[in-house]
């Protein structure tokens, strides 16, 4: 994998270029058109992958750059924000953009990275199901302590699954679950009944019924503890609680209580608080496995996003309206 460039600009092969609709681009990675082929002859191409200091960048490129390309999980790289007074649109490498949006400077789009995630975090969320499903860790650990004490598990086929924020991580997350014989309920904030997708105020009748309950929710005002102390009461016993979308959709505290008392199971992603302290009672529930926030992380990404960048920044040199425009 090529190692990003820091704080450094290339010019496409018109470098000669200064017509009136030249385009200045910034992106977390250089030699895109060494791998995807020749930037536009009106695109000036600088980098900075958000680790550096932003002053590495001079001050007359922060002052010119149209289009930015977010380096993706890099905290703090919003800081850059304000100093780009000429920017008109942000590409961000995540599929959740809220937090963005009120940083954003009045007039400058905001387009999130839809479709790069989905197969990746589809692929983990499965992954979660089935190591809890099939009493994964306890095999390992058995494994390790040198035992050999075979039994019965539950399984996933003939299971019924609500995927609670159908998007499009949550079909990709229903295909894989068909595969291997689940059935699934569709959920999301609003009914889409051409769809079979049945509204999140339907929650408390739909759970009863539900084996296994996978969120793949973004973090809005809207979805922040909708799966909480009576949603999780209303699960049947054993059931497991899978969160691959946000933290805080999933009332910790809640689901404490329950997992606490054997009553449920969980296999999360994302947690709330984030990164959770070494101390957290949910490192040593029963029933819990966690991962650190790594669904979207696979090698899949990359290819995947550097394809969305060129493909965008061709548009935009073009003057077409580029994909994802988050609102």
């Amino acid at each position: 994998m090529t190692r990003p460039t820091r704080g450094r600009s290339e010019m496409s092969d018109n470098r000669e270029s200064t017509a009136p609709d030249t385009v200045d681009v910034l992106l977390p990675w250089s030699g895109l058109d060494e791998r995807h082929g020749p930037w536009p002859s009106n695109v000036r191409v600088h980098v900075w992958d958000g680790l550096s200091p932003e002053d590495e960048l001079p001050p007359e490129v922060l002052g010119r750059v149209d289009l930015w390309v977010m380096p993706y999980a890099v905290p703090g790289a919003e800081r850059l924000l304000p100093r780009l007074t000429r920017l008109r649109a942000v590409q961000s490498l995540s599929a959740g953009v809220e937090k963005l949006l009120p940083l954003l400077p009045e007039g400058v789009a905001l387009h999130n990275g839809r479709g790069l995630h989905d197969s990746s975090t589809a692929e983990h969320a499965l992954g979660l199901v089935l190591a809890a499903q099939r009493d994964l860790p306890q095999w390992v650990a058995d494994q390790h302590a040198g035992r050999w004490e075979p039994h019965f598990t539950r399984s996933l086929a003939d299971c019924r699954v609500a995927v609670i924020g159908y998007g499009s991580i949550g079909a990709a997350v229903e295909k894989r679950l068909l595969a291997c014989e689940a059935e699934v309920v569709r959920v999301a904030r609003r009914a889409r009944p051409a769809k079979r997708v049945h509204p999140a105020d339907d929650l408390a009748r739909l759970l009863p019924d539900v084996d296994i309950a996978v969120l793949v929710l973004p973090d809005t005002p809207a979805t922040v503890g909708l799966v909480g102390k009576e949603e999780l009461a209303a699960l049947p016993d054993g059931a497991l609680v899978v969160n691959v979308g946000r933290g805080r959709t999933l009332d910790t505290e809640a689901l404490l209580a329950e997992v606490r008392n054997g009553r449920l199971r969980a296999a999360l992603d994302v947690t709330d608080p984030e990164p959770l302290p070494a101390d957290h009672p949910l490192r040593t529930a029963p029933g819990v496995l966690i991962t650190p926030h790594v669904a979207g992380g696979s090698a899949s990404f990359r290819p995947r996003a550097e394809r969305l960048v060129v493909d965008q920044v061709h548009r935009f040199a073009a003057g077409a309206p580029l994909r994802n425009r988050f609102e």
